[in-house]
């Protein structure tokens, strides 16, 4: 399969996804986000899936906020299900998942690397979950996924503030697990994927859903309580400033 936004690679047991939307950042719309949901699946025989953005910017700089921009609850609501749906597609990959985040990670972007398994970053690369100041919250997992890295109040930092943290500082909170010179990247996490691979698929595989068990039995009411809640600040007039503000690149002016 080939996608317009979307690039799938093979090479000896290791899958790499690339959201290539160099020119906007690797922002996710609609079709991107289907785009890779289908490269997931397609990939699910790998041993090791490495996630990773093209260009030299951007891992994925966020949510398309154009297209969000005017939405209504209704379509947010399907919006965030679809980004939902994506998230726990690579939190529970068949094998491990490395996000290499070669740049901006903010908002859903943050959220994709967060469901991975691993993180490593390039020393230029920035980390956040800025959604407050477009007025919403994180709505692709966000909220439930960031304290477990980096506990309950840095968590809340980094949402209620909307910071936006480079690769060390996301390294010393927990955020990302490695950071490497930006030259680096690919060939690191290139060999991880490698020595991944070469693990014993199986057992490599149990161990991945006994560590995501110890978040099942409450993280799934969670998730579906920041997705009501997402949606639900569609329409609202702070989410029509802020996003507005993005696309015309001003400061917002909320009430």
């Amino acid at each position: 399969m080939s996608w317009e936004t979307v690039d799938l690679d093979r090479n000896e047991g290791v899958a790499t996804i690339t959201v290539d939307r160099p020119d906007r950042l690797n922002a996710m719309n609609v079709e991107t986000l289907e785009a890779l949901d289908e490269a997931l699946d397609e990939a699910r025989d790998a041993r090791a899936l490495v996630l990773t953005g093209a260009g030299d910017d951007a891992f994925v700089a966020g949510a398309d906020i154009s297209y969000m921009a005017e939405l209504d609850v209704e379509q947010a609501q399907a919006y965030a299900e679809l980004g939902h749906h994506v998230t726990d597609a690579i939190e529970t990959f068949s094998c491990p998942v490395i996000a290499a985040v070669n740049g901006y990670a903010f908002g859903g972007g943050c959220e994709l690397a967060l469901a991975a398994d691993l993180r490593v970053a390039a020393e230029s690369a920035v980390l956040g979950q800025t959604e407050i100041d477009l007025g919403i919250v994180p709505g692709w997992g966000g909220t439930q996924r960031l304290s477990r890295l980096v506990g309950d109040e840095r968590a809340r930092r980094l949402v209620f503030f909307g910071e936006r943290v480079e690769a060390s500082e996301a390294r010393e909170m927990g955020l990302v697990g490695e950071v490497v010179a930006d030259d680096d990247l690919d060939d690191h996490v290139a060999e991880m994927a490698a020595d991944l691979a070469a693990k014993p698929k199986h057992a490599l595989q149990a161990a991945k859903e006994s560590l995501n068990q110890v978040h099942e039995s409450h993280q799934s009411a969670g998730l579906t309580y920041e997705r009501r809640l997402w949606s639900g600040l569609f329409g609202t007039d702070d989410q029509r400033e802020g996003m507005r503000a993005f696309v015309e690149d001003r400061e917002p002016d909320f009430e």
